[in-house]
């Protein structure tokens, strides 16, 4: 029962730090318009790199990547003090990205999920980290498509893990992490697919963070 009561406990408190998103923390931080109105409407670092602040987007996928890799870090470092297996560290991992795609503090409207990803299999090993890294980076160097290399690198991180380190509960948490960002990225399969999906550097123009709140112009009067 005590295994049980503290794997729940991890696995809230995991799912919390992934609902912080760190494109709507840091749009406000600089002002910009809320990513969720603008371009792909997704909080993600790709899109808040369309609002033309870099340092924004910077920012955003530093954090959003790095609330992955705490989750994990903190679950497996403290595991054998609090008496819990590979399975609550697989299920803290699997609580974080949730937390990231349907984040309770953003009305459960959340990213798709690359950042936070690559920050667990940070934290699961550096070495599966830095594998799937490289290959984003040569996925989207070759196509320039962020959408394209996400999906490649998803698609290789559980062959990486079982290559690695064979097949276990974390293995598994690879695997649905994956599927996850697979799924999440539907819309975009469709517009690779129909030759319409944006590529990296383009921009879809942000509006002003207090567009919403701009008078509109009075009428003339005849």
């Amino acid at each position: 029962m005590h295994t049980v009561l503290v794997t729940v406990a991890m696995v809230v408190a995991a799912y919390l730090i992934g609902s912080v998103s760190f494109a709507v923390v840091t749009s406000k931080i600089f002002g910009l318009a809320d990513p969720r109105t603008y371009g792909s409407k997704n909080p993600g670092a790709t899109n808040v790199l369309r609002s033309g602040n870099k340092a924004a987007a910077a920012l955003t996928l530093l954090g959003d990547g790095a609330k992955g890799w705490l989750a994990v870090f903190l679950a497996i470092r403290y595991q054998d003090a609090l008496g819990v297996g590979d399975l609550a560290v697989a299920l803290v991992a699997i609580a974080v990205f949730l937390g990231h795609l349907w984040p309770l503090f953003s009305r459960f409207v959340g990213g798709k999920g690359v950042a936070t990803e690559l920050g667990v299999l940070i934290g699961l090993n550096p070495w599966l980290g830095l594998a799937t890294l490289v290959t984003w980076l040569v996925l989207a160097y070759a196509f320039r498509y962020s959408s394209l290399a996400a999906l490649g690198a998803a698609l290789f991180a559980p062959l990486y893990y079982g290559l690695l380190f064979g097949v276990d509960e974390k293995l598994f948490a690879v695997v649905a992490m994956s599927a996850l960002l697979a799924y999440r990225h539907g819309a975009n399969i469709g517009k690779l697919l129909a030759g319409t999906e944006s590529r990296i550097g383009s921009k879809k123009a942000a509006p002003p963070a207090n567009a919403a709140k701009a008078p509109k112009a009075p009428g003339k009067k005849k």
